[in-house]
């Protein structure tokens, strides 16, 4: 059975951890530079897969010594390669992104709370009154709008005339 080491596993451990973490940081730094922005943009559900699956690998990379800094490299090129891939074939292809996108709901508008709507987001109204606040309106008769976009944050549009509503009557055929 192999030694088990609690407290203290001596210095080449430590060593080993320092040289690894700063080169595979180094080298996650240029690879998220490389793949571009949507690398770092808002979190989709893909998004957050690759954003996970990266802290899995580098935490892995530091912790356990039979991981070389090659094999982790390789992942994370593997994942910003999925991620540009799956970023690709999502505005390439409409069916792909409605498989993997999530679109806008809209959860208020005009006066009236998109119940069916929101108990489907899983969204109470008390949160889109704590979000109408964060964004400095006093009350709904000032709100037009709100919409629980793709990314899991709230849009809240003020009143807007007649003919700019027009543009929002998309979302109101999805619910």
């Amino acid at each position: 059975m192999d030694d088990i080491t609690f407290l203290w596993n001596g210095w080449e451990a430590i060593l080993r951890i320092l040289v690894v973490g700063v080169l595979c940081y180094i080298a996650l730094v240029v690879i998220l530079n490389i793949s571009g922005k949507r690398t770092l943009a808002s979190l989709t559900a893909f998004d957050f897969v690759v954003t996970v699956a990266i802290g899995a690998v580098f935490g892995r990379l530091l912790t356990a010594k039979d991981v070389s800094i090659s094999e982790a490299v390789t992942a994370f090129i593997l994942l910003a390669f999925l991620q540009f891939l799956f970023s690709w074939l999502q505005m390439k292809f409409k069916s792909f992104r409605k498989i993997f996108t999530s679109r806008p709901v809209l959860l208020y508008y005009r006066g009236e709370f998109m119940r069916k709507a929101m108990k489907k987001q899983r969204v109470e109204k008390s949160e889109l009154i704590g979000e109408a606040r964060k964004k400095g309106y006093g009350n709904f008769e000032e709100i037009e709008l709100i919409i629980l976009e793709n990314d899991a944050t709230f849009s809240i549009i003020g009143k807007l005339t007649d003919s700019d509503g027009a543009t929002y009557k998309e979302f109101m055929d999805d619910n």
